[in-house]
């Protein structure tokens, strides 16, 4: 899991008996757009945007595992989901000049040859992964499992994803490329999806721990786990059924929030993971059919619908606006209630903050890859949001590599925490990146200016086998179907 467990978001509503006219892709409305910044600007934004964020990877993995830090620069483990990130960023960094090919060779190869050659077995010490899977977080030195976390399917999942793109990208026939690509077939042939839906099949256990078994909660929609289900049914070895497929859309919560009508899900992650490997543009699975959309404009709608939920601002936080906004897992201030101008206020460290038409998480705290994850699908709104971000708080919240991980505009005034610092007058700031957030970042920054991970994805065959699978239908993957 990704530090937490959200509950069911809703039920599904009646499916329309015959479906709407597909949905036209459309700007936000004029009157919701402030100025945008000259198309120079932005461009300029975004190159120093996404090369310090790539340097968060390319800088703090140890090189001699690819092991990349759960956070930085406090002292912490690997997450293994992270490194999924990681293995994607380094092809954009050698299409961006920023390191050689054979440099990115080197490191991924390092990658694979550690996950590949790390022990597997059931055993609850010196273990790396079992069935294929990995361990949620690692140490960064030995690799082996950190404490006692679980097994993490959706973990996993984000690491193959970075294993098959490098798999797609490294396609020369030299000694290291074609070893590249062996290595990240028989890592991906190997994970035993099927197990993993042992306790409640056909869906998806959340994780397992040699102490006590699988966790007692499954995959189920809408969340980011569009992706894990997808891998799972595009294994040529150990797939699950296409029933999993229909089992997980059966719960989606499509609902109406703040003028948009989508599929809930209340933190952005869930509305950007999948997709920051996934071309989701014009393909449409049963679901999606019906409702006359698809995945790519569920996001946008999700996007727009948290921008203007900041607009209208319900809970009155300081700083919400037209170009501030964004609410998704991240770290926060410190679990405790507080009185802020005369209002008492619950403020949490670490939470899955979001809004969405059944759930609403917000404490004030804003989160950069909120925006910058959204890149492609609303660049109208979310490049000024981390233009202005960066321009009102500065080297408070624009450092190294790039955006700290998450601000609170509200808390002024000095006051104990357990992450980050309070700039009296401004606002409270972390001290620490996130892998998983900065990922986000540089690979849909990518997507938005080149399609380069979308494209080479495409070419995946266990991918496409998955969605072919799931019963995707139209646009790129047309007739690539049996």
């Amino acid at each position: 899991m990704l530090r937490f467990v959200l509950p069911a978001l809703g039920a599904l509503l009646l499916l329309p008996a015959c479906a709407p006219a597909p949905a036209v892709l459309r700007p936000a409305p004029a009157e919701m757009l402030p100025a945008a910044p000259p198309r120079a600007a932005q461009e300029a934004f975004l190159d120093t945007l996404q090369e310090r964020t790539f340097r968060f990877f390319w800088e703090r993995t140890n090189p001699a595992n690819g092991l990349v830090p759960d956070r930085w620069p406090t002292p912490s483990f690997s997450s293994v989901a992270a490194v999924g990130f990681g293995l994607t960023s380094y092809p954009i960094g050698v299409e961006r000049g920023w390191v050689t090919r054979e440099q990115a060779r080197e490191r991924t190869l390092n990658t694979l040859r550690f996950f590949w050659r790390a022990p597997q077995g059931p055993d609850a010490v010196g273990m790396t992964g079992h069935r294929g899977f990995f361990y949620h977080f690692l140490d960064m030195q030995t690799g082996r499992r950190f404490e006692k976390v679980e097994l993490s399917t959706i973990d996993t999942g984000l690491l193959m994803l970075g294993v098959l793109f490098a798999a797609e990208y490294f396609d020369r026939t030299d000694a290291g490329e074609t070893e590249i690509r062996a290595l990240a077939d028989s890592l991906y042939r190997r994970v035993d999806w099927a197990w993993a839906t042992t306790p409640r099949a056909p869906l998806i256990s959340m994780g397992w721990h040699p102490e006590t078994g699988f966790i007692p909660h499954d995959y189920r929609g809408y969340n980011e786990a569009m992706f894990l289900y997808l891998l799972a049914l595009g294994s040529p070895t150990h797939p699950v059924q296409p029933a999993a497929w229909t089992r997980f859309t059966s719960t989606y919560p499509w609902a109406s929030f703040q003028g948009q009508e989508h599929v809930n899900f209340a933190p952005l992650f869930g509305h950007q993971y999948s997709h920051s490997w996934i071309d989701f543009r014009g393909i449409r699975d049963a679901y999606m059919r019906q409702r006359g959309i698809d995945y790519f404009e569920n996001s946008r709608r999700a996007t727009l619908s948290q921008r203007a939920y900041a607009i209208a601002n319900p809970m009155g936080w300081k700083g919400y606006g037209p170009n501030l906004w964004g609410l998704t897992a991240s770290d926060g201030p410190r679990d405790t209630v507080v009185t802020i101008d005369g209002q008492r206020r619950t403020l949490f460290t670490y939470r899955a903050r979001g809004a969405a038409a059944d759930h609403v998480e917000d404490d004030g705290t804003l989160v950069p890859t909120a925006a910058g994850g959204s890149i492609p699908f609303a660049p109208e709104v979310t490049i000024p949001a981390l233009m202005e971000m960066r321009r009102r708080y500065g080297d408070h919240l624009f450092q190294r590599y790039g955006f700290l991980d998450a601000f609170n505009p509200s808390l002024t005034e000095p006051m104990p925490l357990q992450h980050g610092r309070i700039v009296p007058g401004v606002g409270w700031f972390d001290g620490d990146y996130l892998g998983i957030d900065q990922g986000p970042i540089v690979l849909m920054i990518e997507n938005h200016r080149t399609g380069l991970v979308w494209r080479l994805m495409r070419r995946n065959e266990h991918l496409v086998r998955g969605l072919c699978r799931a019963d995707f239908q139209g646009g790129w993957i047309e007739d690539r179907c049996d």
